[in-house]
């Protein structure tokens, strides 16, 4: 549980920020230390933050989704294989599920908007760290590794003969995966079947 890996940590919430936009991360840090946290440092890339949160320990890590080097979802993933406990939360313009279902994967404690205001995220942060609210991953059909490397063809145009060529298959099998994508995404038809893909986020980029 967060509470009990950091403790009681009151409204002195020690934080990093992470953004690749130097004015973003200037009027985050002033909201948040005008509400009352520490910012012990800021990074421009995912790299950055890796480090400064490996050498600096910050109770909380505020990482931009999209970084260059390495992107929030990758910096959470490393941070948590190399034993960081503390909270880690993604700040995001994207709001696919099935991002939000990678960022719970890969072990963030929160999603939030960069709408947020400076006390809406100091509030919501609070509730992550004492436990009061968490990360829920949502609920998303279950696709194959087959069945998303055909969607991802699909839509970048090829017809049911180029995907089949493109990963080795028959028509047939290609058809196959697409009566099953076309269920599991309740989809009537290719059209359909990318349109939901892409409000899910299967076809973010990754």
């Amino acid at each position: 549980m967060l509470k009990a890996r950091m403790g009681n940590p009151g409204s002195r919430l020690r934080v990093l920020i992470a953004d690749d936009h130097p004015l973003f991360r200037l009027g985050l840090r002033a909201g948040l230390e005008g509400e009352g946290l520490v910012v012990v440092a800021e990074a421009q890339d995912g790299k950055e933050a890796l480090e400064k949160t490996l050498a600096l320990n910050p109770e909380a890590v505020l990482l931009d989704l999209r970084m260059p080097v390495l992107d929030g979802l990758e910096c959470t993933r490393m941070l948590r294989k190399k034993g960081y406990s503390g909270l880690i939360a993604l700040l995001t313009t994207y709001q696919e599920p099935a991002l939000v279902r990678e960022a719970f994967l890969a072990g963030a404690d929160a999603y939030f908007s960069k709408e947020l205001s400076a006390p809406e995220l100091k509030r919501r942060l609070l509730r992550v760290a004492q436990g009061e609210e968490k990360l829920k991953p949502p609920d998303l059909p279950s696709l194959t590794s087959r069945e998303e490397e055909v969607l991802r063809l699909l839509a970048q145009g090829l017809s049911v003969k180029e995907v089949a060529k493109a990963l080795g298959l028959s028509p047939d099998t290609v058809k196959d995966h697409l009566e099953s994508l076309y269920g599991k995404l309740l989809a009537r038809n290719r059209v359909e079947a990318l349109e939901k893909a892409r409000s899910l986020g299967f076809l973010a980029k990754k």
